[in-house]
């Protein structure tokens, strides 16, 4: 497997982050950011994750690349493993899939699967908060669009409060290999399979009239 050069002007690198870590590499509040994790030049982050929110973060030097991973109307896949409040049954999932209306505009189609077990993920620093009447369980998520906290507002509004959020893939590229705080160069073989990816994704998502609704790359 080739790495891209940690000099390459297109260099893009996938990074696993921390709860209570900041998707910037400044805070004026002294708050964790990037940059205790990440000490590359002219790098920055293609998208966000909030604080609360846990996983993939993908980083690159290359001006268009980051502008399309951002791009609202490309209806690039995002998957998240996501722990709810509850048990979802088949009709929360379905309404997951075929859309919520959030401030009155629904969501677009998603991918919605039950786990039978708990991911094999590492414990969060901070614990989540358990009700002793209520069970918990994990459902994988996979969003084309990224509305500010989308997948928290979500599974709320079908009765399944998010508890802890992990983004575990952007396309092909996924936190295999990766620990929290960890990062790593894309190969130049996971490179073209992203590039190609989202041009497959733009095509798909190209409307016979009109735009797709926008929306922000937060869905965390």
């Amino acid at each position: 497997m080739v790495l891209l050069s940690l000099d390459d002007p297109n260099l893009a690198i996938r990074f696993w982050k921390p709860y209570d870590v900041l998707s910037s590499f400044t805070d004026t509040e002294g708050r964790s950011t990037l940059a205790d994790f990440i000490d590359l030049p002219g790098i920055y982050a293609a998208g966000r994750l909030d604080r609360d929110s846990e996983g993939l973060l993908l980083l690159t030097r290359a001006q268009k690349l980051r502008t399309d991973l951002m791009n609202p109307d490309i209806g690039h896949p995002r998957s998240y493993l996501v722990q709810v409040e509850g048990i979802p049954g088949t009709d929360a999932l379905s309404r997951l899939e075929r859309g919520v209306e959030l401030k009155g505009v629904p969501t677009r189609p998603a991918q919605a699967e039950a786990l039978v077990d708990p991911p094999m993920l590492p414990a969060r620093p901070v614990p989540i908060r358990v009700r002793k009447s209520i069970p918990d369980s994990w459902i994988r998520l996979t969003l084309t669009e990224g509305r500010n906290r989308q997948v928290r507002k979500m599974t709320a509004a079908v009765g399944h409060p998010t508890l802890r959020l992990v983004r575990e893939s952007i396309g092909p590229v996924a936190l295999t290999g990766l620990g929290p705080g960890d990062w790593s160069a894309l190969s130049t073989r996971e490179h073209a399979s992203l590039i190609k990816s989202l041009s497959e994704a733009r095509s798909s998502s190209r409307p016979a009239h009109g735009r797709p609704p926008r929306g922000r790359r937060s869905p965390g």
